[in-house]
């Protein structure tokens, strides 16, 4: 199923795919890429949303007398997009505990951003993914991010 905020590259994860018994992630383990357009909509509705009235996130001309070339995304909807990522891969069960970002290059308007990720470690049902969300500028957002997620036979962990 696809939707207007992008749709994972290859096959669908575990939990997307319905598969109740699925391998329990490993280190090294990569996760299906997951490319989101940039649309102003997206922009200005995750701003919005997010309570950030900040005139770079809406206002064109406000963005460009700033020094920007056209409005950008603010860090809660990339905080959004990165958790649902990681929520879409490893399925409903999944708990967000931690979510260590960093942003760089700025998503602008008719641009893609490509997320990927990388299970960096596992410990019981915690599992920590590394996580890239590149851009035509560079990396936009950088970090790791620890979650919960249903123990293999398909019981949630605690």
């Amino acid at each position: 199923m696809s939707d207007t905020y992008g749709e994972p590259a290859g096959r669908p994860g575990p939990a997307a795919s319905g598969a109740v018994n699925a391998p329990a992630p490993a280190p090294g383990d990569t996760l299906p890429p997951l490319r989101i357009p940039i649309t102003r909509t997206l922009i200005v509705s995750g701003a919005i949303a997010s309570r950030d009235y900040q005139d770079v996130h809406h206002d064109a001309e406000a963005a460009r007398a700033k020094g920007s070339p056209d409005i950008f995304m603010n860090i809660l909807t990339t905080n959004g997009l990165v958790g649902r990522y990681l929520t879409d891969h490893f399925g409903p069960g999944a708990v967000l505990r931690k979510v260590a970002i960093r942003l760089g290059a700025p998503n602008h308007p008719g641009d893609t951003m490509e997320l990927t990720g990388t299970v960096t470690d596992v410990d019981g049902a915690s599992v920590q993914v590394r996580v890239v969300g590149a851009n035509g500028l560079g990396h936009h957002v950088t970090g790791t991010v620890t979650l919960t997620v249903p123990v293999t036979g398909g019981s949630a962990a605690p």
